[in-house]
């Protein structure tokens, strides 16, 4: 199809050794994994080790829910938990990353975004960027400029379309609203070392149908691995 690597969202009931085993077997690279924050939180060692064995090098804190947000006890549990579990991804040479939805947009007590305010807190060498550019248009924002904004922390992008309707409605990239070749430019210039074909729902095709349908458009954009690399990441349905 054209995909040159994969980001994890768990490892399916699987042993990471099958996992690593699969992925070398079909040429694809494991290059990261969103692992919820509990499961690093109370079982970091074996979390972490893990997916060394599956061979990824970033490792993503996909989500908070409602009762670890902005404002909560867990919340600033977990600002004070981030630099032990980045020191033990770092044993294994992996990064940890922090993927934002657009609840990260609303405004901590300082007046800027929480999202901006959390990487203000923690360190780069602790936590990177994984900017969700279809997150970042839905809060009002541009997702090039966001994308540049951290310029040098953001090593992984995604890349994620939808029609502009609320609720958020997805679609393949390239099918909905987002300036692709901006974002792409821009995950460029600030370093990203990969971009990710992301969609969290699919009402007008098949997963695997719209993961064809993005990786097409890209190429149309002369979007390949020579500009950093391609990976694809399909959720829900």
């Amino acid at each position: 199809m054209g995909y040159d690597g994969v980001e994890l969202a768990g490892l399916y009931g699987h042993t990471p050794q099958q996992i690593h085993d699969w992925l070398h077997e079909i040429g694809l690279e494991p290059i990261s994994a969103h692992v919820p924050y509990v499961e690093l939180k109370d079982n970091m060692e074996k979390t972490v080790a893990d997916y060394a064995v599956v061979g990824c090098t970033y490792l993503a804190i996909p989500h908070l829910g409602e009762g670890e947000r902005y404002g909560t006890k867990a919340y600033q549990e977990m600002l004070e938990k981030i630099p032990s579990i980045a020191k033990e991804c770092r044993k294994y040479d992996m990064t940890l990353l922090y993927h934002n939805h657009d609840f990260e947009f609303q405004r901590a007590l300082n007046g800027e975004y929480v999202l901006d305010t959390l990487y203000q807190q923690i360190e780069p060498k602790d936590l990177q960027t994984e900017i969700d550019t279809c997150w970042v248009k839905a809060a009002g924002e541009d997702p090039a400029a966001y994308v540049r904004k951290y310029q040098g922390r953001c090593p992984v992008v995604h890349l994620k379309d939808f029609t502009g309707k609320k609720p958020v409605e997805f679609r393949a990239v390239g099918y909905g609203i987002q300036n692709m070749q901006e974002i792409l430019t821009a995950s460029i210039e600030s370093g990203a070392q990969w971009v990710i074909v992301e969609q969290d729902g699919h009402t007008e095709h098949s997963p695997i149908e719209d993961a064809r349908l993005s990786i097409e458009y890209l190429k149309t954009l002369n979007w390949d691995h020579n500009n950093c690399q391609g990976e694809s990441e399909y959720e829900g349905n």
